[in-house]
C-alpha cells in the first residue's frame, strides 16, 4: 500500500509506519517527490489549499481514504473533492486540550486586564488598580458542545463557572449546567458573560453570531472564537466593538487569514487577537500521528475508522 504524506509532517509519521507501507511526499503547494499515482491513502497537510487538493486528487486517482488533521473540513468539501468516492476522517479530538486551555487565556485576559497592567509596567507605573473581576460564578455559554467544548467545561468548572453549551443533541453532558438545541442558544445571550465558538464552520453556521445576536449580549460580555472566522459576521462585530454593543473579543480566527494589515480589528483597544495558534503545541503532533496510526491499522484490517466525516451535515 502506497500513502501520501503531507511534507510537513512527514518526518513524524514516517518512523512510525510499518515496514511494508510505500509513501511519497508532497508539499503545500502539490508538488511530489515520487510517484503518487499508485496511492490509496492521502494525509493532507494542514491549512490545504483547495488548488492542491485538486492537484492531488488528479494526480492520484486510486485515492479511496483521505485523513486530516484539522477538525473543521469545509476547505476540503468542494464540488471536485465530492465527486469522488473517498472516506474521509479528520482530526476531531486532538486538538481539544491546547484549545480549551487558550479559551480560559483568553477568558483569564479579559477578567483580570492584562493589558492594562502590562501598560503600567511599561510605564514603571506602580499602581493599586482594583478593577479586576473574577470568573467565579461567572455565566459561561459554548456553542458547540462537541470534544473541544467539552474540554473547556471541565475547565471553566475548575473555575466554579456556571457552563451552557449547545448542539444539535441537547442531551445532557457531564460539567454542563445546561445544554440546549442548535436553535435555542441565543435565548441565552442576555444572560451569559462569555460566549465561546466551538462549532464546526458550515452552511448553517456561516455568519451565525449576527449583529442581531451580538445585540442580545451584555455590554459587559466577552466574545471568543477559536473554531472558524467566517461563523461571525465581521462588520456587525467590528460595529459591536467599536459601539461597545460587548466588552470585547478574544479571536484565534478571522474570515480572512492572514488578517490582512489595514484590518481594523488589529488596532482596536477591547481585542485580543491571536493567529489561529491555539491548538499549536508539540503534544499537538503526537496525538494527530497517533490517530492517523490507528486509523491506518484499522484500515488495513478492515475495521471502522474513527472520525468519518459526514460530507452531508459537514463535520
Amino acid at each position: 500500500m502506497k500513502l501520501i504524506l503531507p511534507v510537513e509532517l512527514a518526518a513524524k509519521v514516517e518512523p512510525v509506519l510499518p515496514s511494508d507501507i510505500e509513501f511519497v511526499r508532497v508539499d503545500s503547494d502539490g508538488n511530489f517527490d515520487g510517484d503518487p499515482s499508485d496511492a490509496k491513502v492521502y494525509f493532507n497537510g494542514f491549512k490545504l489549499k483547495n488548488t492542491t487538493l485538486h492537484k492531488v486528487l488528479a494526480a492520484a486517482p486510486k485515492i479511496r481514504w483521505q485523513h486530516t488533521p484539522s477538525s473543521g473540513v469545509n476547505h476540503i468539501l468542494t464540488p471536485t473533492f465530492l465527486k469522488h468516492n473517498i472516506l474521509l476522517t479528520n482530526g476531531s479530538g486532538v486538538h481539544a486540550i491546547p484549545i480549551a486551555e487558550f479559551v480560559l487565556n483568553f477568558m483569564l485576559y479579559h477578567a483580570k486586564n492584562v493589558r492594562k497592567l502590562q501598560n503600567f509596567q511599561s510605564d514603571h507605573n506602580w499602581v493599586k488598580w482594583s478593577e479586576l473581576q473574577e470568573l467565579y460564578n461567572k455565566n459561561l455559554l459554548i456553542i458547540g458542545a462537541g470534544n473541544i467544548g467539552q474540554e473547556i467545561a471541565v475547565r471553566a468548572k475548575a473555575f466554579s463557572m456556571n457552563v451552557f453549551g449547545s448542539r444539535l443533541h441537547p442531551d445532557p453532558l457531564p460539567n454542563f449546567d445546561l445544554i440546549v438545541g442548535a436553535d435555542q442558544w441565543r435565548s441565552l445571550l442576555p444572560e451569559v458573560d462569555y460566549v465561546v465558538i466551538a462549532t464546526p464552520l458550515t452552511p448553517e453556521t456561516k455568519g451565525l453570531i449576527d449583529a442581531k445576536a451580538l445585540r442580545l449580549m451584555r455590554k459587559s460580555a466577552y466574545l471568543i472564537n477559536i473554531a472558524r472566522g467566517a461563523i461571525v459576521d465581521e462588520n456587525a462585530l467590528l460595529t459591536a466593538l467599536r459601539e461597545e454593543w460587548i466588552a470585547g473579543a478574544g479571536l484565534d480566527t478571522v474570515a480572512t487569514e492572514p488578517l490582512p494589515p489595514e484590518s481594523p480589528l488589529w488596532s482596536l483597544p477591547n481585542v485580543f487577537i491571536t493567529p489561529h495558534c491555539s491548538a499549536l503545541t508539540p503534544q499537538l503532533y503526537d496525538r494527530i500521528v497517533a490517530l492517523f496510526i490507528d486509523n491506518l491499522t484499522r484500515y488495513r484490517n478492515d475495521k471502522p475508522l474513527r472520525n468519518i466525516v459526514d460530507k452531508n451535515a459537514g463535520y
